[in-house]
């Protein structure tokens, strides 16, 4: 019994004293913050030393920033140097992404919506996509052209609108608008596609860009240099100080080559004699060296809607106008010639020997060959070239460019395209104005690709007064006058008369651009100039044509359109080409009537520049004195 006796235990555990366990709490509590400080050690390291120049460029940047300055673009004046265009300044309302707070966001754009009347999700919009474009720091342009009053009461809620700047930007004011729109152009911000295509050559997504016009062709000489600024922003986006600086240098200055005052009288005498056209172009050039004195295209609109940023409801009233406005008639338009191509017949037929200057051919009143029938519209009796071209002798023409009638063999379809061409139809004049479209000369190898069709001796005959497929631009005519007024030298047509610095210096002066001597012997061009002179005659067509003082030659076109109005009725295209004084041309001028007639309306259009021109307005009468 006493063998197996086993000393008893309690069951109960010993409990730790107190003063055990608050010391072993303590060197738990130890560890713990030794773990938390390696841990905030080793994050401090890795921030500092791994990351440290990372995080220092990022700080750096939040508070200081390059910022372009954009520079002053050049300004545009007339051959007289009145202003055309300049530039004034304007609020421009922004937000800078990276400074508008996401938990700020919807309470910043309510406000900007009701100071700046834009729906919200406008803005909204334009917020997420610069933050997916991942350029936060770029100031992202939400309203232009602000007035003075918004201007300042943003500036007065800036503290409840976080990263929103007013910026003061210079936009372009076109001083006679519609006058000059389609001359000179208009500028906007650059897109996404001509800020890639410009790559390198230092632009931004903010800078504006040349659209149309000089505006475009002469971006580069207008736009100078951007200047540069280091500085300093607070946590709002707000610039704090200016470190250091690069200032930009401002654009050159552009001389143009027209006569505001003739450009101006030109589209009120166009207007005026458009009656029923929906289109209308002028051009007049200076034939000794393809200066363009002036350039009308009608209609027209207001470049200066496009100056602080077109409002949506604007474009579209311009793009969906069936009488196309944007679009520039006098180079963009292209249209069958009718008579005023007679010149460039008669031209060739002299030059290739199908005709002499005393071949003459008697004209019943049509031309009948083949089976077909050609009409004239009038019966005329005998013709030569000079009387042909000053009564518009169809069936003149008809001879010399397809033959077939009274022994004259005719040019045939290859060498009346080859003067059309000579004479620069057909291709580009090269004129630094955007838009610009080559026309239309056509022959057997075109007619074949595009309608796979022969050609037939019928389209030679329409060719040869001007008619069936050819094409071509108020400009282009305006040039082929020129052309014949100075005995055969081809100019291309210019603009801008000088480029200046802005200290005023010639950087660039004019220089005359030979496009080539047509291959028309001046003796034979004296003929075709006799022609037209003999048309300002008392039996020519251009009869109405009087400057005092001045002779004046000219030939009247009116061209089958193939185009009827809604009451049924035939639309015919209104030409006029002329030259003065006949016997030293200081103007080569051309007018187009999309809907009218060479005589009837282009040509007292022409009258009336050509008045204007050489100082021969009429003079107002004196009103009867009262009794």
């Amino acid at each position: 019994m006493f063998g197996s006796y086993k000393r008893w235990r309690s069951s109960r555990k010993k409990r730790l004293k107190p003063e055990t366990i608050l010391k072993i709490r303590f060197t738990l509590f130890r560890m713990l913050i030794l773990v938390l400080f390696l841990v905030l050690a080793g994050q401090l390291w890795k921030m500092q030393i791994v990351e440290g120049k990372n995080y220092k460029q990022r700080a750096d940047y939040n508070r200081l920033r390059t910022v372009t300055v954009p520079s002053p673009r050049g300004i545009v004046y007339d051959r007289n140097k009145t202003m055309l265009v300049r530039n004034i300044p304007s609020f421009t309302v922004s937000i800078v992404p990276a400074d508008l707070p996401n938990s700020d966001q919807p309470a910043v754009i309510g406000r900007l919506s009701k100071l700046l009347n834009t729906p919200p999700e406008e803005i909204a919009k334009a917020i997420e996509d610069r933050r997916r474009e991942i350029r936060l720091f770029t100031p992202l342009p939400i309203k232009t052209n602000v007035d003075q009053r918004t201007a300042f009461a943003i500036e007065e809620q800036h503290p409840v609108l976080p990263g929103v700047t007013l910026q003061i930007e210079p936009i372009r004011q076109y001083i006679d608008g519609p006058l000059t729109a389609h001359l000179l152009g208009y500028v906007g911000r650059i897109s996404e596609d001509e800020l890639a295509k410009r790559e390198g050559e230092g632009y931004d997504l903010n800078d504006r860009l040349g659209k149309a016009g000089v505006e475009g062709s002469f971006e580069t000489e207008l736009r100078g240099r951007p200047g540069r600024e280091n500085a300093e922003f607070d946590v709002s986006g707000r610039k704090v100080e200016t470190l250091e600086s690069e200032a930009p240098m401002p654009g050159n200055n552009l001389v143009l080559t027209i006569d505001l005052n003739l450009q101006r009288k030109m589209a009120e005498y166009l207007a005026e004699e458009m009656g029923s056209s929906t289109s209308a172009a002028a051009v007049a050039l200076n034939p000794k060296t393809g200066e363009v004195l002036g350039m009308v295209s009608l209609p027209t609109y207001d470049n200066n809607l496009f100056s602080g940023g077109i409002s949506n409801q604007n474009l579209a009233q311009l793009l969906n106008d069936p009488k196309h406005p944007l679009i520039n008639h006098a180079v963009g338009g292209q249209y069958p010639s009718g008579s005023i191509f007679k010149v460039i017949t008669g031209s060739g037929g002299l030059q290739e020997g199908v005709i002499k200057p005393s071949t003459t051919i008697f004209c019943t009143g049509s031309l009948s060959i083949g089976g077909w029938t050609y009409p004239c519209w009038a019966p005329h009796g005998v013709v030569d070239i000079v009387k042909a071209l000053a009564v518009s002798c169809d069936v003149f023409f008809f001879s010399v460019g397809g033959g077939g009638n009274q022994g004259v063999v005719g040019l045939g379809i290859d060498r009346l395209a080859k003067y059309a061409r000579e004479f620069g139809l057909g291709a580009k004049t090269g004129i630094a104005i955007p838009g610009e479209v080559p026309g239309l000369v056509p022959d057997p190898q075109w007619k074949m690709d595009l309608r796979k069709e022969p050609w037939r001796g019928g389209d030679t005959y329409n060719l040869s007064i001007g008619q069936g497929d050819l094409n071509v631009t108020p400009l282009q005519m305006a040039n082929v006058v020129a052309t014949v007024a100075n005995g055969g030298m081809l100019y291309r047509p210019q603009i801008v008369r000088e480029v200046l610095d802005a200290n005023g210096n010639v950087v660039r002066p004019f220089e005359k651009q030979v496009i080539r001597e047509v291959a028309v012997s001046k003796e034979n061009l004296a003929w075709i100039r006799k022609g037209m002179e003999t048309a300002t005659g008392p039996w020519g067509t251009a009869n109405t044509v009087i400057v005092p003082g001045i002779k004046v030659a000219a030939k009247t076109g009116t061209a089958e359109s193939g185009r009827k109005d809604p009451s049924g009725r035939v639309i015919y295209h209104g030409w006029f080409l002329a030259y003065a004084p006949a016997e030293d041309p200081q103007i080569a001028l051309a007018v187009f009537h999309s809907d009218g007639q060479g005589a009837l309306t282009a040509a007292p259009a022409a009258t009336k520049i050509l008045r204007y021109f050489f100082g021969k307005e009429e003079t107002p009468k004196p009103p009867a004195p009262r009794s």
